[in-house]
């Protein structure tokens, strides 16, 4: 990384947060397109963590008084959690509470136990499969998404080990389990996007139940899943700790032979010849997190590094780009994918290659800033 890419990313990230607040945050792009009111969600979790990042590596209290005072304006006193609902069971909603954590450890502030305690009783809810997976949402039954492991396993696993003597660790593992055996394909190695335990959606194959195709961000989320979940296993659990590293090198190597010559990963990741297929950014700089962060802890082996360094450089220098203005922007992020729901979504080609492509969005922006911090550790 040169000195005038840190340079330009320095400004990128003042312009951000100079430009955000917990009502108004410029990167939460669905939220500026349904011109409604903000409310706890994922999107800008991955923001805050980001930040957060960003404060640990640099020291500079403002970032931490930053997302201190975004989350606090939904963290209320008495723990309660301002538009969250435990009950919507949607596992995307666990996320954002990660965050938590660093706030009561560096603060002591009870409110943040309490919130903490109050998404944990989720799980304890979720709807499952009959072999005892979540359910990605309630609104989607039997299903299992890649994402929904980066979304609750990393939480799940640091709340049981940070205050629950590691009591339902097990849980986490069967989580993991599961997805190797339904969703993995024997012979790429990469994981399908879905799998539908009924076999009843319309996207699902009818043998295995799993969606059409692999899906860049999915596998993006998944490996920073099983980095996340590996940080937080406590070294007791020798067998679990190395069964996640295990499968996260096994799925870096399985992503190996679709790297880009840019250094980037393709929307649909083994169809790079596909007619609509494009390099994206957000499911790149996931993997490129992931695989830097790994190789600093020693997950992954030192080899590695040169994978994630190549990813990041190629989103710096594809797509992040100065607008007319002279403020910069983070482009070729696409803004949504998923499967069923109202708009039909059916896993196809066409479907991933036709959702909207934008700039500026958290679920690129927040994994490039983090891949960014592991790139000034290097330094």
């Amino acid at each position: 990384m040169t000195e005038r890419t840190d340079r330009q990313i320095q400004e990128y990230i003042e312009y951000l947060l100079s430009n955000s607040d917990a009502e108004h945050p410029m990167w939460n792009k669905e939220l500026v397109r349904s011109g409604k009111s903000n409310h706890w969600n994922y999107i800008d979790g991955c923001m805050i963590t980001a930040i957060l990042s960003l404060y640990e590596i640099t020291g500079e209290e403002r970032y931490y008084d930053f997302a201190k005072k975004f989350v606090d304006a939904f963290v209320m006193e008495d723990g309660s959690i301002r538009t969250y609902d435990v009950k919507e069971y949607n596992l995307d909603n666990v996320n954002t509470a990660s965050n938590l954590f660093l706030f009561y450890k560096k603060s002591g502030e009870e409110k943040y136990k309490k919130a903490l305690d109050l998404v944990r009783t989720q799980l304890d809810g979720m709807p499952r499969t009959k072999e005892g997976s979540f359910w990605h949402k309630a609104i989607y039954p039997n299903q299992v998404w890649l994402d929904g492991l980066y979304m609750a396993e990393p939480f799940y696993m640091r709340y049981e080990t940070t205050f629950c003597k590691m009591e339902k660790c097990s849980d986490v593992l069967l989580q993991f389990q599961n997805v190797e055996k339904h969703l993995k394909d024997p012979k790429t190695g990469l994981y399908y996007h879905g799998y539908d335990e009924s076999r009843e959606m319309y996207w699902a194959d009818p043998e295995t139940g799993c969606s059409p195709n692999f899906w860049l961000r999915a596998l993006g989320w998944f490996s920073l899943a099983l980095v996340e979940t590996v940080q937080a296993t406590d070294e007791t659990l020798y067998y679990e700790k190395r069964y996640f590293q295990k499968l996260l090198e096994d799925l870096v190597d399985a992503l190996r032979p679709y790297q880009d010559e840019s250094g980037m990963f393709y929307q649909v990741v083994n169809r790079k010849d596909a007619e609509g297929n494009y390099l994206e950014t957000s499911g790149t700089a996931l993997i490129a997190y992931a695989i830097l962060k790994a190789v600093r802890l020693g997950y992954l082996m030192p080899r590695y590094r040169e994978m994630g360094e190549r990813a990041f450089q190629g989103i710096v220098d594809r797509y992040l780009s100065e607008n007319p203005d002279g403020t910069l922007k983070l482009s070729g992020i696409c803004l949504v994918a998923g499967l069923g729901g109202k708009t039909h979504r059916d896993g196809s080609l066409a479907y991933y290659f036709s959702e909207p492509v934008v700039e500026n969005e958290a679920k690129g922006v927040a994994p490039f800033l983090l891949a960014y911090t592991e790139m000034l550790r290097l330094k």
